[in-house]
């Protein structure tokens, strides 16, 4: 199918700015401003898919990359692309409680549906906290709230983190989860 594990790399990284790209949170401008043109490659999910089917798209598409610190680099890399929240946005009112670096996280409803916005000091968090928001992004909030879905641990991305980072991310997976419930 590939040519190379790189091929397979490389395809596995321009479905998943795809992905986080058409997942329409705000985050994520079009590849076509970014700049970016990668392989013709179907969009792995569309925004009416559940999210268990989602993680499973990401999963597939991300299995070629064995190499967690890759994974890690790719959503990381990904969040740089993205434009930081304005600063009226970063007030105490939207900060994630339990998180050692300052993390933001807002949520609004539009036509029945959650759009979630995030930002973090670190670039490391910042990553996974991007992450976040665009996989949840979009969806109905009863469905976000009734959800036990965790991309960060399905994709392997906590394996390697301090506990502290993985308490502050579980901390930012309760907020969206709280922010559903109340918007719901």
């Amino acid at each position: 199918m590939f040519h190379t594990i790189n091929d397979a790399k490389r395809c596995a990284f321009w479905r998943l700015l795809r992905y986080l790209n058409e997942s329409g949170s705000g985050h994520s401008p079009p590849l076509r401003r970014l700049g970016l043109a990668g392989p013709s490659v179907p969009s792995p999910v569309s925004n009416s898919v559940n999210l268990d089917t989602r993680l499973q798209a990401l999963t597939d598409d991300l299995a070629p990359i064995d190499d967690l610190q890759e994974r890690l680099s790719l959503v990381v890399d990904r969040a740089r692309r993205c434009p930081p929240l304005p600063a009226e946005t970063r007030v105490d009112a939207h900060r994630v409680l339990g998180c050692i670096s300052a993390v933001w996280l807002t949520a609004e409803l539009r036509d029945g549906r959650l759009h979630f916005h995030a930002d973090a000091d670190s670039p490391l968090v910042r990553g996974l906290v991007v992450f976040l928001a665009d996989f949840f992004n979009d969806r109905p909030p009863a469905e976000i709230a009734a959800s036990e879905t965790d991309p960060l641990a399905a994709l392997d991305l906590l394996k390697n983190l301090s506990p502290t980072r993985r308490n502050g991310l579980t901390a930012v997976r309760q907020r969206i989860r709280a922010l559903a419930l109340a918007l719901a």
